[in-house]
């Protein structure tokens, strides 16, 4: 089977694996996402994976808490690493080797984050989870993901979501919503569509990374959009 790509950036958010529940992970979802992860590495792709924290914690709770907004943002930090290492394990459960690496130190657990070390665990078919965001505050993991994409010479970001691609407006508020097959950056700055935060998509454009969002909950979608098939929003250009 003939792949398109040769190296991705999966951007998956925390919240996706939650599944039913309201906190946490949820097993069968995270046995989901590892068999879509293995199935590409079994294709020959080499895999980043970049993961949010917000089931288990976002910054934005840390509002009204008495907890300041930069430590509540380390407090994220920390979740996505606990979902890094949960994804670690499900894929090495299925006899995928992965890294995890992160962008704050915590060496009994991880890997430090470092390009060079990354784009050679790459090289070695090794599944690397990029976990603890930028390793800044006020950065989101989507920053993370169009970083650590531009940094490993990515060929794409797929970018993970609950539908199916990019809409002029949310499908599961407004049934007349509109799907958008193909958009430039600069179409997507024009009509307001959040596609990712500002920071992260003026990243991808200043270096024409390309930006596919689709359906992750969805069966086979990871497969069919490295061997080339046309799934979601592609937002190049």
């Amino acid at each position: 089977m003939t792949r398109k790509y040769k190296r991705i950036l999966l951007k998956l958010s925390g919240e996706s694996l939650m599944g039913q529940q309201r906190f946490g992970i949820a097993a069968d979802m995270l046995q989901h996402y590892a068999h879509q992860i293995k199935e590409m590495r079994d294709l020959g792709v080499e895999i980043a994976v970049v993961i949010g924290g917000g089931n288990i914690f976002r910054g934005i709770q840390s509002e009204g808490s008495g907890i300041e907004p930069v430590t509540g943002d380390y407090m994220g930090m920390l979740a996505t690493v606990i979902n890094g290492l949960a994804l670690q394990s499900a894929l090495e459960s299925l006899g995928v080797y992965t890294r995890l690496m992160t962008a704050l130190k915590m060496e009994n657990i991880a890997e430090p984050y470092i390009r060079r070390r990354a784009i050679r665990h790459l090289e070695k078919g090794r599944v690397v989870i990029c976990a603890a965001g930028t390793g800044n505050p006020y950065f989101t993991t989507d920053s993370a993901a169009a970083l650590r994409a531009n940094e490993i010479s990515a060929d794409v970001i797929l970018k993970g979501t609950r539908v199916d691609g990019i809409y002029t407006a949310d499908p599961e508020k407004d049934p007349g919503a509109i799907k958008f097959e193909r958009l430039t950056f600069a179409k997507v700055i024009s009509l307001g569509l959040e596609v990712m935060d500002m920071t992260a998509f003026t990243l991808c454009r200043q270096n024409n990374m390309p930006i596919i969002v689709f359906d992750i909950n969805s069966p086979d979608n990871l497969r069919r959009i490295v061997t080339g098939e046309e799934v979601g929003t592609l937002v190049e250009g």
